[in-house]
């Protein structure tokens, strides 16, 4: 039982392989990585530098 076990693990992590893939080897349009993590870091520079003044005006 361990061993079947183990071999269907291995065959899942396998498959993932062929099954998984992002998008293909060379898009016709580039992908921008950019997306909206740029936007995530400035509402998160923000939302700390909101809290730091709060924190200075409650002290």
């Amino acid at each position: 039982m361990n061993f079947m076990k183990k071999l269907i693990i291995l065959a899942a992590f396998v498959g993932m392989g062929y099954v998984a893939n992002a998008q293909p080897s060379n898009p016709t349009p580039p992908v921008p990585l950019d997306g909206g993590i740029s936007l995530l870091v400035a509402a998160g520079a923000a939302y700390g530098v909101k809290k730091f003044r709060d924190s200075r005006k409650a002290s």
